[in-house]
Formats: structure tokens, sequence, C-alpha cells
């Protein structure tokens, strides 16, 4: 029996290019697509596939929402990742939740096929940059969650004492979030805490 395949993803580009790729293998085929996170379990639920290839970025639910959803009814789900981050916050949160496999996708035309044989086999993939990230970062101690709602708020604009006065705390105790977040991050200034934080998947601009 060929593997049988959900897409979901928000880009019908990306769901046509990925199914015409499949489309070109005997041992696959396409059995849905979704374009929400909601659509995704629903479909799941109704298709069953061998492997879901899932978007992070996703209208109504996320991916990691979906990931969780999907594993929580079938604990044996194997899902593969489709994401344009390679950031190990992403990577590990999604993993946490379920995910097999985690594909960049810039490099889907070199990796997908092989990556969903590997996954449908029990096995796990993850991409080369991906796992370099997860191994550099491993040992750090990772933003909690009250840091990462700071450090968001700073992307987004709001100076020390807009965010003190927004989580009902003194500026002093902002201020040392904010040296915990830089010693952390192992940056010296508020934009490269934005800038790093970003490019590890750990908040988003």
């Amino acid at each position: 029996m060929p593997i049988r395949i959900l897409i979901a993803d928000d880009h019908p580009i990306l769901r046509e290019g990925v199914g015409s790729v499949v489309a070109l293998q005997d041992d696959m085929v396409i059995a849905g697509e979704a374009e929400t996170g909601t659509d995704a379990v629903r479909l799941f639920r109704e298709l069953r596939p061998d492997i879901v290839l899932m978007d992070l970025r996703m209208p109504e639910m996320n991916g990691v929402e979906a990931i969780a959803a999907i594993r929580a009814e079938a604990p044996d789900a194997r899902i593969i990742v489709l994401t344009t981050y390679s950031g190990d916050a992403k990577a590990l949160e999604a993993m946490r939740a379920g995910a097999s496999g985690f594909l960049l996708k810039s490099s889907l035309r070199r990796e997908l096929l092989g990556a969903i044989r590997t996954v449908h086999k029990g096995q796990r993939h993850l991409h080369p940059d991906v796992a370099h990230e997860i191994a550099i970062h491993a040992i750090e101690d990772p933003l909690s969650p009250r840091e990462v709602e700071i450090l968001q708020m700073i992307a987004a604009g709001h100076a020390n004492k807009q965010v003190a006065w927004r989580l009902g705390v003194a500026e002093e105790t902002i201020k040392s979030n904010i040296k915990s977040i830089f010693s952390k991050l192992n940056v010296s200034d508020r934009t490269h805490a934005v800038t790093t934080a970003a490019r590890r998947g750990i908040i988003e601009l």
C-alpha cells in the first residue's frame, strides 16, 4: 500500500508543489490537503493518513497546536514539520508536541521524499542546520515564559516602563529580567536580543 500523506499548509503553491513531487512516486499518494490547523486536525481524524506534512504558521490553529491535538487523539501519528525557520526553539517545541521530523521548505526538493520514507519507518528526520542549532544551544538555560513575554513586548517597541505597567510589576523587576535575557542569549543590547530570539524562533516579529 502507498504511503498516504496529508499536506497542511496555507499556501496553495507549496501544496501543489509537494503534490506534484509525490505524484511521481509509486509508493506515495496525497490523501488530503488542509489550509488551516483546524482543518488539519479534522482531516487527520477523517482520513487517518500515514504521514502529515505540517506547516507551523497557519490560520485558526498554529502547527504546534495542531500537532499536539493530533497526537492527543493518535499517539502513533507521524508528523513532519515544514517551515522556513531553522531556529532551535521552534524545532524543539514541535518535537515536544509530537513531531517526528523537521524540514526546511528551502530543502524540500532534496529531502522531502527521503524524510517521508524515513519517518514512515518509525525513525526521525531532522534537517542538519536545525540539528546543529539544537546542539549549539542544548546546554544553555532557556528563557522563562515571563522572559519570552517581556522580550516579545520589547520587540513590539515597548519601553521598560510600559512593559512594567502592562505586567503590573516594578520597572526594576523588568530591568532584572532583561539582564537575565541578555545573559541567556549572550547579547549586550535590546536590538541584538530581539534579532537573536527571532532567528532562533523564541519570539515572532
